[in-house]
């Protein structure tokens, strides 16, 4: 894949929320698409509905993407939540930025969702000056938020993204109060 080089170990379980970090350009999805399909992983990918529109929004649904209304809250954790319920196997990837631009910390709506499925998150990253993309950590999350935030912050700690300016801290904003309902 243009000199890139995939590192992926399969998912143990059959259900887990896959975060995508960095995430700092559309390359991004260019090349995760393009290593999902390589894989034959069927990935489910979470984006602004904006995304979703014609006529790219067909394409974008074929490929695996789930609109996501980013200006208001709609319970789209607890709707993620009951196709996890219905579903035999899922992987739903998510960018815990929710944004290519900087931010000062992450979403926690796919942390929400990991504890509430009780499944593992996938470990997904681009690592640009490597040329290396791919998922090879899946971790149970224990709850305690310092715990696994340091777990995400030692894994993506060398990752690098295209603009690595823009990477935001891997931190939740505040996981107890006021929390949306968006990943």
């Amino acid at each position: 894949m243009c000199g890139w080089s995939v590192v992926f170990r399969w998912p143990s379980a059959p259900k887990c929320v896959v975060i995508f970090y960095p995430h700092t350009s559309n390359w991004d999805f260019v090349w995760g698409v393009l290593t999902y399909l390589s894989l034959g992983w069927q990935v489910r990918w979470c984006a602004k509905d904006t995304w979703f529109r014609w006529p790219v929004g067909m394409l974008a649904r074929a490929l695996g993407g789930i609109p996501v209304n980013r200006r208001e809250r709609t319970g789209f954790v607890s709707q993620l939540k009951r196709e996890y319920e219905c579903a035999q196997e899922l992987y739903i990837a998510i960018t815990p930025e929710g944004t290519r631009s900087r931010t000062d910390h992450w979403k926690s709506g796919f942390y929400r969702l990991a504890l509430a499925t009780g499944t593992p998150v996938g470990f997904a990253f681009a690592d640009y000056p490597s040329k290396r993309i791919g998922v090879d950590t899946y971790v149970e999350m224990s709850g305690r938020e310092n715990d696994d935030l340091a777990r995400f912050r030692a894994y993506y700690a060398d990752k690098r993204g295209y603009h690595p300016e823009l990477q935001g801290e891997i931190r939740f904003l505040d996981l107890g109060a006021g929390k949306g309902d968006s990943p």
